[in-house]
């Protein structure tokens, strides 16, 4: 396998890394390798041996992640985003803090409550854009002692609250704990956090680097080969690897990343500024919004203001739901980052934050023409407004 110039563009590395070696006769993709089990005689050594340690199908997309990362290791490729989120939680100490974005992934925020309820410990979840309020998080004086994991999401999901991930993994490094960054929404196209000091990055490749929801994926990333290899070594005991097709699949859909998202966050900007101050709507955040709390940090920090961007209608829950039933082109689903627009309603997962308004959609905004895609949001606004 080749491994192009580190210093290329993330959007050439989408294209250029993972690929075959160069020689007469050779693919230019790499090929599907469907075997579990490898030919193996006397002591094991660096040769392939098992599936479930490592296979030809994976390390394509794994060194391609790992180049778009400049981690200078290949990443980690694992069954979905939840099997990589789990592994990078199990870097915490057991009976320590994990300090985390009260508005995260649910699902994140699951698993860490249960790990510290089942192995001891504590999550204290923060706003995530308050700096002063993460560092004190990080060494509390409440009894539970420091944190030994920092969480970051930046943009969080759904509230689109920017991190300043330079000064919060400095800190959290100063405070003995290691810092791991979600970076799903941004991309490695709209923001590196191993260089913004970051020890560990998780993707789940469901979602932008693969790009067509078609398929469950998770990646973590780390610059750190001890840390690489305790993520390894938690994905082989606990199985949580991909298939090879997937592998196939997200690797194929990484090589239009950088023009999906090129499009795709174009759009979600424009959408943003007509919905801002829309008389049917009440409030609408994207960062890239002069209006948006972090967004000159946005802009300091982030080489794009991501895809997604959060609205509310005026008429309250009632009307958010109204509206979901009425667009035609946006399609109502929980997923994100593939090349169809979708929305929902965060709150209607019981689950939810309660910080989290009633009345807030989602929009993931995916690479149909920015007009079809206005027109559907505004007579669906006025289809809402209608029916209350």
């Amino acid at each position: 396998m080749t491994r192009p110039d580190p210093d290329l563009s993330p959007a050439t590395l989408a294209v250029a890394a993972g690929r075959p070696g160069r020689a007469q006769g050779a693919p230019v993709n790499p090929p599907v390798v469907l075997s579990s089990t490898y030919v193996s005689t006397g002591t094991p050594g660096a040769e392939m041996l098992y599936a479930r340690y490592n296979t030809e199908s994976w390390l394509p997309l794994e060194e391609a992640v790992g180049a778009l990362e400049a981690a200078g290791l290949p990443g980690l490729a694992f069954a979905s985003g939840m099997a990589a989120v789990e592994a990078a939680l199990h870097l915490a100490t057991p009976g320590t803090a994990i300090v985390a974005p009260r508005h995260a992934y649910l699902a994140t925020l699951t698993a860490a409550r249960e790990r510290t309820a089942r192995e001891g410990g504590v999550v204290r979840e923060v706003d995530i854009a308050d700096t002063d309020a993460v560092v004190a998080a990080l060494t509390p004086d409440d009894g539970a002692g420091p944190a030994s994991l920092l969480w970051i999401e930046s943009p969080t999901n759904p509230m689109l609250e920017v991190a300043d991930i330079p000064a919060l993994a400095a800190a959290a490094r100063a405070a003995g704990a290691l810092t791991v960054v979600d970076n799903t929404f941004a991309t490695p196209l709209g923001q590196r956090p191993l260089a913004q000091g970051a020890d560990v990055v998780v993707h789940s490749v469901t979602k932008y680097l693969a790009g067509h929801s078609d398929l469950l994926m998770g990646a973590a990333v780390t610059a750190d080969p001890a840390l690489r290899d305790r993520l390894h070594a938690r994905r082989t005991t606990g199985g949580a690897v991909p298939g090879p097709w997937e592998a196939w699949l997200a690797l194929r859909g990484l090589r239009t990343l950088a023009l999906r998202v090129e499009r795709s966050q174009a759009s979600a900007l424009e959408l943003a500024r007509r919905l801002d101050g829309h008389p049917l709507v009440a409030a609408v955040s994207h960062p890239g919004l002069r209006g948006h709390p972090q967004h000159e940090r946005a802009a300091r920090l982030m080489d794009g203001f991501g895809s997604i961007l959060t609205l509310r209608p005026r008429g309250g829950g009632a009307a958010a739901d109204a509206l979901t039933r009425a667009v035609r082109l946006w399609v109502p689903a929980t997923s994100l980052g593939g090349v169809e627009s979708s929305l929902e309603r965060r709150r209607r997962l019981p689950a939810e934050a309660p910080t989290v308004p009633e009345d807030l959609l989602r929009l993931s905004v995916g690479i149909e023409d920015v007009e079809d895609l206005w027109a559907d949001l505004e007579q669906a606004l006025h289809a809402a407004a209608a029916g209350r």
